[in-house]
């Protein structure tokens, strides 16, 4: 067999292929992660990754498996060729991507065919007896049959458990089942000579891991950040041949900005190919997955949607999640759709911030919660193609009308049904989610001298500085508040118009008590 050449100038976009061998065998793009896998192999032997999905963890894994399993003519031309044994070495690689895990059995049943599929393949007898134990014995027999360890190769390892949150009962008898298979690992390890989980989150090791102590987690390792997902550097030299006729300055703010640590962002794969093939900016990423559980979480927690970009968390409490103790910045963080920010350190130990990596999760994340905050928001939805319009005309009249038209018909209490913890929480969180699921530029809770402003929205036309009250009546205190504590006084420096503008929330109308503008001086 021999490897297209790689200097060939477009290639097929290996869009939905997570074997490895079909990528380099059908001459696609790929992106060398092999110097990482042998910086692994040289430093340890039992390693843990959390990603998102459809972050290129499978892949990962296969490439890994072709490496043991000595697939030599595959790797040709990338960093690891020159510095690998190529004697094929047994592996053990179990995928729990698929499956109705909500189903109580399921998950028993499917490990036990992908256990015989293996032994099949290696002409190994049948085995029988519990799943640990059968585990147990399918990795002594490949070790002595071979003569060399073992490689155990675990994909997806938490989605048995993730699927079937709904219904905690077998959630429980998931996670029990999986603690006692992958406690195997380590009562295994004289036969293993390297060992890869992966999944989308980490749970407590109380939980899941108590059995598997030795693994070592490079999450949050910078020397990893880039093991899976695309760089900047990747798409300049890999993909260089489709990246004419796109603005590369929307590129980047549509997709990258993931961050683990590293010294550079990263892209997500799929959200790239899915670009290069259609040439449209939209959410590719955001639309192959269903949020509902995370915005039914953060509704019953009643977290206002301005909060999740100052959120922030140790690393410690971004790498617990279990099914009876599970932190909203947990979820964000692990699932994709908060990344890290920031760090502040302080007597050893890391705070980090948190925010949206790219417009994409910001503005679609944010149409699905305002969708869940307003009543029949379908219509309501229709109404933001006037939003950019509004702003660039500086039509504060009109942007006080369309505002007043979102929030008509608000049924009385309809904020404690979705338990926002207040009236203010729940107004500011609508607005919020209406301007950002317009893929307008925003943040809240901007830092200013004398505080934090609700609400700061950047376009061509002006910098907008908005603050929010709930009230019984029109005061003028949200205006009043934003000139007295210089929330705007930073962005005079760039030298576009600056609006104050003071939105106040009748909670006895459920609607704007207030709206008043002003452009600072």
């Amino acid at each position: 067999m021999s490897i297209p050449d790689r200097d060939a100038a477009k290639r097929k976009l290996p869009i939905g292929i997570q074997t490895f061998r079909l990528i380099r065998e059908e001459g696609c793009y790929y992106v060398d992660k092999t110097a990482h896998i042998q910086r692994l192999v040289d430093a340890g032997r039992h390693y843990f990754l959390s990603r998102p999905r459809r972050f290129g963890k499978s892949l990962l894994l296969d490439t890994i498996k072709e490496l043991f399993e000595g697939g030599e003519e595959l790797f040709r031309g990338l960093a690891i060729h020159g510095h690998w044994d190529w004697a094929p070495r047994p592996v053990v690689r179990l995928d729990f991507g698929s499956g109705d895990f909500e189903q109580p059995g399921w998950l028993s049943e499917d490990l036990t065919l992908q256990l015989e599929a293996i032994e099949r393949s290696a002409g190994i007898a049948a085995g029988s007896g519990s799943a640990p134990a059968r585990f147990r014995r399918l990795i002594a027999d490949l070790r002595e049959r071979s003569g060399r360890r073992v490689a155990v190769l675990v994909d997806e390892y938490d989605k048995p458990i993730l699927d079937a949150l709904g219904t905690p009962e077998v959630a429980r008898a998931n996670r029990s089942f999986l603690r006692g298979l992958y406690s195997v690992i380590k009562s295994c390890d004289a036969h293993i000579e390297f060992t890869l989980l992966t999944g989308v989150s980490k749970f407590a090791k109380v939980s899941i891991f108590s059995g598997l102590n030795n693994l070592k987690d490079i999450t949050l390792d910078p020397r990893y950040s880039a093991i899976c997902g695309y760089t900047e550097q990747d798409l300049d030299e890999v993909f260089a041949p489709e990246l004419p006729g796109l603005d590369r300055a929307e590129v980047r703010r549509w997709y990258n900005g993931y961050s683990w640590l590293g010294a550079e962002k990263v892209y997500n794969p799929f959200d790239i190919l899915l670009l290069f093939d259609s040439r449209r900016f939209k959410a590719h990423w955001f639309e192959t997955g269903s949020p509902k559980f995370l915005i039914d979480t953060l509704l019953r927690r009643g977290v206002p949607t301005p909060d999740l970009e100052g959120m922030v968390g140790t690393e410690a409490l971004l790498s617990a999640f279990d099914i009876d103790e599970m932190s909203v910045e947990a979820l964000l963080f692990q699932t994709g759709y908060l990344t890290i920010t920031g760090e502040d350190a302080e007597n050893g130990l890391s705070q980090y911030r948190l925010g949206y990596p790219n417009r994409e999760v910001r503005q679609s994340l944010n149409e699905r919660l305002l969708v869940a905050l307003l009543p029949d928001a379908a219509r309501r939805l229709a109404q933001k193609t006037s939003l950019r319009r509004l702003l660039a005309d500086n039509d504060f009249a009109g942007l006080e009308a369309l505002l007043r038209a979102v929030f008509a018909g608000v049924p009385h209490q309809w904020h404690t049904r979705n338990n926002i913890r207040d009236y203010e929480g729940y107004y500011a969180s609508v607005v919020y989610s209406y301007f950002a699921s317009q893929g307008l530029d925003l943040v809240a809770e901007e830092s200013a001298s004398g505080g934090r402003s609700d609400m700061v929205v950047r376009s061509e036309s002006g910098v907008y500085v908005f603050e929010f009250k709930s009230v019984e009546r029109g005061s003028g205190r949200a205006l009043a508040q934003i000139k007295d504590r210089g929330y705007a006084d930073k962005y005079r420096r760039l030298g576009r118009p600056v609006h104050l503008i003071g939105v106040e929330f009748s909670r006895e109308d459920r609607n704007i008590a207030a709206f008043e503008v002003e452009r600072a001086a």
